[in-house]
């Protein structure tokens, strides 16, 4: 049965429901309504940058309380606009009903002031945010210069895979001081709604309140855009998503405007022999390697797809191989429901290449994969299905080699997260790999914690391109007088 959904038009505090245009979203049949963009366009964008100036007559201080109270108000269990952007990620999200339920049950935990602290001090520096820093001697004597970091006019092309993505966007955008427009997603348009609503309801006047925006429109609708992607009115573009839709934002850049690409990556696993000495510590090494694949319903860019396990070649690394792939499949099936379910709508076309490949049994193995439970599928010589690039559902493709040079020479620039085992090769691997173009470098298990991810990801500092570095410099009138000279 199709299902409607209201998707608001916020506008620095102002609420516009007059939802005139009917838009699909991306599963089960969900339709949404939202305003008519293009009768608004005329106060969606900042034009007047001086009008960022009220932002800077708070402390760093009255930021965090504010986005401690936002935390606060956005508890599950009271906050309509929660659950309703819930009850929405429920049809179009590609993770199950549970995970989501602990996502957005544990919205206030995202606004930890310490954690907030933590990253934008790790990626900026409060100092910069809060005044302007000295930057020391100079080799030119009689010259001296200081640097602030100044929030920016940006538009932010939003992933909607995870509810994760439209709280960092708006806690970014505060701590920075920044000035936002939010393009919403079609598989998640209510979760950044929900937040500003409540900003709205919490703050109607506070500046923060005041510098953030969401709509939704159909991507490519070049009359908007072309407004939107003005650099009269934008400074950054902070846009995730494939090359399809980076392509068509990369037809509106022009001298002003900073695009800050967070775009797909694949992510892997290298596993060393000492995995294998004995079966404890292989099958230790198998409930790890399940967290890394499993969690999230392996709907995030940090989810292993291809893992390397230095099995050997021979008859009885192959068995390892496989035995691997056997615990793997069954710890896969024990992982915890706010973590990771059989994947409720599991891609018919990835379906059809696991079937495939189990009738052949003399290149793969195949654990798992009749239903929507997930699967391993263990390749009998060293190297990948030639489907590794749509491993998706909690499907895992491992691969036995010789040497770890076999996984190394795989990484590239599309490489986001690599899990390892033992600890001891990933020191040895770790500048080899950054050279191969890997992003990020985790004990095998720990992919999907982000603990240290949040100010750094595909091996940019996002937060730190976000603002505008400006530096005032001062000369001494004898240094002047000896130029002239």
């Amino acid at each position: 049965m199709s299902q409607e959904f209201t998707v608001p038009l916020i506008i620095r505090g102002e609420i516009i429901d007059d939802a005139k245009i009917e838009h699909g979203g991306r599963r089960g049949g969900i339709r949404f309504r939202a305003p008519d963009i293009a009768e608004h366009l005329n106060k969606l964008m900042l034009n007047t940058p001086s009008k960022m100036a009220d932002l800077y007559e708070i402390s760093f201080e009255d930021i965090l309380d504010y986005l401690v109270e936002l935390g606060q108000r956005l508890h599950f269990e009271s906050n309509p606009h929660v659950r309703e952007a819930f009850r929405l990620s429920c049809m179009t999200s590609g993770l199950s009903e549970s995970i989501l339920k602990f996502h957005y049950s544990n919205l206030p935990g995202m606004f930890d002031r310490s954690e907030m602290r933590a990253m934008i001090d790790r990626s900026c520096g409060i100092e910069y945010l809060e005044g302007w820093v000295d930057q020391g001697s100079s080799r030119f004597p009689g010259l001296s210069a200081r640097t602030r970091a100044f929030g920016a006019r940006c538009v932010h092309v939003i992933a909607g895979n995870a509810p994760i993505v439209s709280i960092l966007t708006v806690v970014r955008n505060a701590l920075t001081r920044s000035d936002a427009l939010i393009k919403l997603p079609s598989n998640d348009p209510l979760t950044a709604v929900a937040l500003v609503r409540t900003m709205v309801e919490m703050a109607p006047d506070h500046p923060i309140t005041k510098h953030i925006s969401v709509a939704y429109w159909k991507g490519g609708d070049d009359a908007i855009e072309s407004v939107v992607y003005d650099p009269r009115g934008v400074e950054k573009i902070i846009a995730w998503g494939g090359f399809d839709s980076i392509k068509h934002i990369t037809r509106y850049l022009q001298p002003g405007i900073d695009l800050i690409t967070q775009d797909p990556k694949l992510s892997g696993t290298i596993i060393g022999k000492e995995a294998f000495v004995d079966d404890d510590t292989l099958k230790a090494v198998a409930r790890r390697l399940a967290l890394d694949i499993g969690a999230q319903n392996q709907e995030g860019c940090v989810s292993a797809r291809v893992i390397y396990a230095e099995t050997g070649l021979d008859e009885e690394g192959v068995k390892r191989a496989n035995r691997l792939g056997e615990l793997t499949f069954a710890a896969l099936q024990e992982l915890p429901p706010h973590l990771s379910t059989p994947h409720k709508a599991f891609d018919q076309g990835l379906k059809s290449e696991i079937d495939a490949a189990r009738l052949q049994d003399e290149d793969y193995r195949v654990f798992g994969g009749r239903n929507n439970e997930g699967a391993l599928i263990v390749s009998q010589e060293d190297y990948p299905v030639d489907f590794s690039r749509i491993l998706a559902c909690r499907v895992g493709n491992i691969v036995p080699i010789e040497s770890t040079e076999t996984a190394v020479r795989s990484v590239n620039a599309y490489t986001q997260t690599i899990g390892i085992y033992p600890e001891s090769l990933k020191e040895k691997l770790r500048n080899r790999l950054a050279f191969q173009g890997a992003q990020r470098l985790v004990s095998l298990g720990g992919a999907a914690t982000m603990q240290h991810n949040m100010e750094r990801q595909d091996a940019i500092e996002p937060v730190r391109r976000m603002v505008k570095w400006v530096t005032e410099e001062q000369a001494d009138g004898g240094m002047l007088e000896g130029l002239s000279k």
